[in-house]
């Protein structure tokens, strides 16, 4: 039995430990919302954080995170209410969305380590996250409304 915390939960599970934490999430926790892209930590569609640093679930063994703080996508807010995910509807970013939780995740991580991004910032760490719809426009101009919005501001800050 390996013990995780995910979104603030403590949770059993009864895999082998070198699982990769994406299948114990879909699988095993029903937390669907994480996506599988490319299985090789390409692409960021898996992302989630582990002790709040942006990380790929498709090659993370579940043992490697025992006892670690999780956040998935369900576990960002449970309203919406996170600036990211506020400024990603506002600005209508996605397309065809399948990547957007892993995009979300790391624009999330991004913020908490950098609260007023650059462009160049926001290219940098996004730059592991593809999104085959090519929204990347519009995901960094939602980023600079979700720093705006973290902020307190409100109209057009940011983008």
């Amino acid at each position: 039995m390996i013990k995780l915390t995910v979104n603030g939960q403590p949770r059993d599970v009864d895999v082998s430990g070198d699982t990769p934490l994406l299948w114990v999430l879909r699988d095993s926790l029903g937390l669907t919302g994480t996506k599988f892209g490319c299985g090789m930590s390409l692409c960021g569609a898996c992302t989630v954080h582990v002790e709040g640093a942006p990380t790929r679930a498709c090659i993370t063994p579940v043992e490697s995170v025992a006892g670690k703080a999780i956040t998935t996508i369900e576990g960002l807010s449970s309203d919406r209410s996170h600036p990211v995910q506020k400024a990603w509807m506002e600005i209508d970013v996605p397309q065809c969305g399948y990547c957007q939780s892993g995009q979300i995740m790391s624009a999330a991580a991004l913020l908490e380590q950098n609260p007023k991004p650059s462009d160049a910032d926001i290219d940098a760490a996004m730059s592991g996250n593809i999104c085959r719809c090519g929204t990347y426009p519009r995901i960094r101009k939602a980023i600079h409304k979700a720093a705006a919005i973290a902020a307190g501001q409100t109209g057009r800050e940011g983008g």
